[in-house]
């Protein structure tokens, strides 16, 4: 499977005075700065949401991510552990909200969104096993729930029970790729039936009184390009706004996205246009706000292998520049995640910590050796050790033992549906 950071980068040049806007209206719900955390199924849950919503504030300008002591020198292991130990106090579920945030440090990410939920799964649960698929606190408003699904009225009341739950806003997803969505006909596969979508929106627009935005792709093939007049009956049926990922769904994550059509969407309705896809960097995040005229921009894969992306581009934005995290800002925000996710004991941490590891090493020396080490070990405490291990040789200045070569696990991407 093709990795999406092995698709081709270009090496954009934000163009002189552009920027992201500092906000976008949807519906009542303000989003500032006009930044959102894609839906990514198995990846944005509770933990990870607010993982990305630490990462993103921003001090005055000028002040870099960790500044190094007054004698010039990097924070050493022992001081990053003492850090990032009263990180993980606010970062878990029980003191995340009380983190005190000062006055003149901003987010730079102005909206998250849920994992992608079956309507049908979350229409036909117990109201008690609900909390599974809607867990969020307080600190992480504004924040969107994303359905899939086909059938109008199982979406219109899973609707109603996100309205019911406190998020700020509901998305239908038009947009995940993967088979086994799209041969029950949810996300992408019902851009091949707009009747039948705007018979769904019909029906959640007079479900609930959140705004009600939708996700979608430019269409089936080259050949089915429906972007254009799916705005336009979202518009009518009265959506608060839409958010294009300008690949088709034979595209997958292939290729490039085609920003011109989020510049004809955009050109064609009224409401809120939030564009998506081949944002890496905050060059491309203001790119393509210049070329497109799009309300907002969405970043999903980028921000689990770049975490601080939000925050760079808030950067970017206030002072024409952005810092590049060091080795020890790396081993500082993977094991804040790490600890999150232990002391969250949500399901499956393992493999999420495996699947972050996979995604946000890349790049760091010796990173094939911590992708092994925690790979083949079993438990979240023992990737933990694993990740200790690793950065305590990396920070000391020993280059870490190198495995064998050997074939490195592969992590599915594709449910990742941003």
């Amino acid at each position: 499977m093709k990795k999406f950071w092995e698709n081709a980068a270009n090496a954009t040049v934000a163009p002189q005075g552009a920027q992201v806007p500092d906000c976008l209206q949807i519906g009542n719900v303000r989003i500032a700065p006009a930044t959102i955390l894609a839906p990514m199924a198995g990846v944005t849950d509770t933990v990870f949401r607010r993982f990305i919503r630490n990462a993103s504030f921003v001090r005055p300008p000028g002040e870099i991510m960790s500044a190094p002591d007054e004698d010039g020198r990097e924070p050493s292991l022992t001081e990053l552990q003492e850090q990032i130990t009263v990180g993980a106090e606010w970062g878990s579920s029980a003191g995340f909200a009380n983190k005190d945030i000062k006055n003149n440090e901003i987010s730079g990410c102005g909206l998250l969104m849920t994992e992608f939920t079956s309507a049908d799964g979350l229409f036909r649960t117990r109201e008690s096993k609900r909390k599974r698929y809607l867990t969020f606190y307080e600190d992480e408003h504004p924040i969107s729930a994303q359905l899939f699904g086909s059938d109008p009225y199982t979406l219109a009341e899973s609707a109603k029970i996100v309205e019911d739950a406190g998020f700020d806003l509901v998305d239908l997803n038009l947009g995940c790729p993967a088979k086994r969505v799209v041969k029950c006909n949810g996300g992408s596969g019902l851009l091949k039936d707009l009747p039948v979508i705007g018979t769904i929106f019909e029906a959640v627009r007079s479900a609930v009184k959140i705004p009600f935005t939708v996700k979608f792709r430019l269409g089936w093939d080259d050949e089915n390009i429906v972007c254009v007049p799916l705005a336009k009956m979202a518009e009518d049926c009265g959506l608060n706004g839409v958010a294009l990922h300008a690949r088709t769904r034979e595209q997958g994550y292939s290729g490039n996205a085609r920003w011109e059509w989020i510049a004809a969407v955009k050109d064609a309705v009224k409401i809120p246009v939030v564009g998506n896809g081949d944002i890496r960097t905050p060059e491309d995040a203001i790119a393509m706000v210049a070329e497109t005229g799009c309300d907002g921009v969405m970043i999903g894969r980028t921000a689990a292998s770049n975490p601080w992306i939000f925050r760079q581009i808030r950067q970017y934005a206030e002072t024409g520049r952005y810092d590049q995290p060091t080795e020890a800002d790396r081993y500082q925000m993977i094991r804040t995640y790490f600890t999150m996710l232990v002391d969250e004991t949500m399901h499956g941490s393992p493999g999420k910590m495996k699947q972050f590891v996979a995604w946000f090493t890349h790049g760091i020396p010796g990173g094939n050796a911590l992708r092994r080490a925690c790979y083949d070990a079993h438990t979240g405490p023992a990737i933990l050790d694993s990740v200790e291990r690793f950065f305590e040789e990396l920070l000391s200045g020993h280059a870490p033992e190198q495995p064998l070569p050997v074939a490195e696990p592969e992590f599915d991407l594709l449910p990742a549906c941003d």
